[in-house]
């Protein structure tokens, strides 16, 4: 076996016992829904991403408006782990409208971020109004990320895959010159910098030289799906794994970038090299596949309705449907098993209160994640 990375031991298997939780159905109808998120507007509403390149709204009461909030499926190449793949809004949006999405872009797949406005009815968007920010050209047809967060510091975060294949065949992961298989960071409200449209915060770690001025963290595979913490203001991330494991990372709010976490040196807590660097980050949480196949990563519980939950990471598992919590204050992370849904969970979602969702591709439904 390979040697392994600090914890010097693989994870302990997950807990087990019976289901804590519950899911309780928002709405349904959704065609192959990737995620939810809320706007910060005050409106209540809920966003949810279809797969197809379509955005519907989930009004405060639950019912879902039929008409699409934005449709740009002209321009989205779907199928397989491509499609409208995520969505971001300013977090000064109920001042300037304006909201961003990252997408497979047709006809050859380039992974693309865009930035839109909202029309003169709030309850539409400006489709009129796309500029594309950034378009990555793909190799390959999977591990496109596509997870897009505003940082605490107001930059805009995105998540690039490795450009696809295996073992990162395309060697993006640790190549500092190319933005596959990381984590980048934008400024998209200063003036842009000379042939981009966003400029580069000037704290990038590479924004003076040595590698992409883009990129803010390194060595990852398909992260899917990144969030910030509205307490500690931590950034969470799932990374999907190869073969053998599956991924939580944290990076804290005050560290520097320039982490790597590792891929394809790494994988999970193991390290698939016959050498694995000690700057290597290794992950907070991770499980085998005897659990899953592919992460799906998630939120830290901050609302109000439920305090049982509170300060719990809740993630899941898109092949088994498993949702996993651990407490991210203790001392030992130890990840328990909480649901087993029997939903395809390919999202997790937050509204402006803090209360958490759930988001099944395969049934189209969108359900809200109840404690015990």
């Amino acid at each position: 076996m390979p040697p392994s990375l600090t914890p010097s031991e693989p994870p302990a298997p997950l807990a087990s016992g019976p289901d804590s939780l519950t899911l309780q159905p928002v709405t349904t109808g959704l065609v192959r829904p990737l995620g939810v998120e809320n706007a910060g507007d005050g409106s209540g509403r809920l966003f949810v991403v279809e797969q197809d390149g379509h955005i519907h709204v989930v009004n405060a009461s639950g019912q879902m408006d039929p008409d699409p909030f934005l449709d740009i499926s002209p321009l989205v190449l779907t199928g397989g782990e491509r499609g409208l793949l995520g969505l971001a809004f300013h977090p000064d949006y109920e001042q300037n409208r304006r909201f961003f999405v990252a997408y497979t872009s047709r006809p050859a797949g380039a992974n693309t971020v865009a930035e839109y406005r909202v029309s003169q009815d709030p309850e539409r968007a400006d489709a009129a109004s796309g500029r594309i920010l950034l378009a990555v050209p793909d190799p390959a047809a999977n591990h496109n990320g596509g997870s897009l967060a505003f940082g605490p510091d107001g930059y805009l975060y995105v998540a690039m895959g490795d450009g696809g294949g295996q073992n990162d065949q395309f060697g993006n992961g640790q190549n500092l010159n190319s933005l596959l298989g990381k984590i980048l960071r934008i400024d998209v409200d200063a003036a842009p910098a000379a042939g981009r449209a966003y400029a580069i915060p000037p704290t990038n770690p590479f924004a003076a030289g040595g590698g992409a001025p883009e990129i803010w963290a390194y060595g990852v595979r398909n992260p899917w799906r990144i969030t910030f913490d509205r307490a500690l203001g931590a950034l969470f991330m799932g990374d999907v794994g190869g073969g053998a494991w599956e991924e939580i990372n944290r990076q804290d709010a005050d560290a520097v970038g320039g982490l790597n976490y590792g891929w394809p040196l790494m994988e999970g807590p193991q390290c698939r090299s016959s050498s694995c660097p000690a700057s290597l980050v290794p992950p907070i949480a991770a499980y085998d596949h005897g659990s899953g196949c592919s992460v799906i990563g998630g939120y830290i519980y901050r609302g109000t309705a439920q305090p049982q939950l509170q300060g719990a990471y809740f993630f899941g598992d898109w092949c088994s449907g498993r949702i996993f919590s651990f407490d991210v204050a203790g001392a030992t992370i130890t990840v328990k098993t909480v649901l087993a849904s029997g939903l395809a969970v390919s999202s997790f979602g937050e509204d402006e209160a803090g209360e958490l969702f759930v988001v099944d591709i395969e049934g189209g439904g969108l359900y809200r994640l109840l404690g015990p």
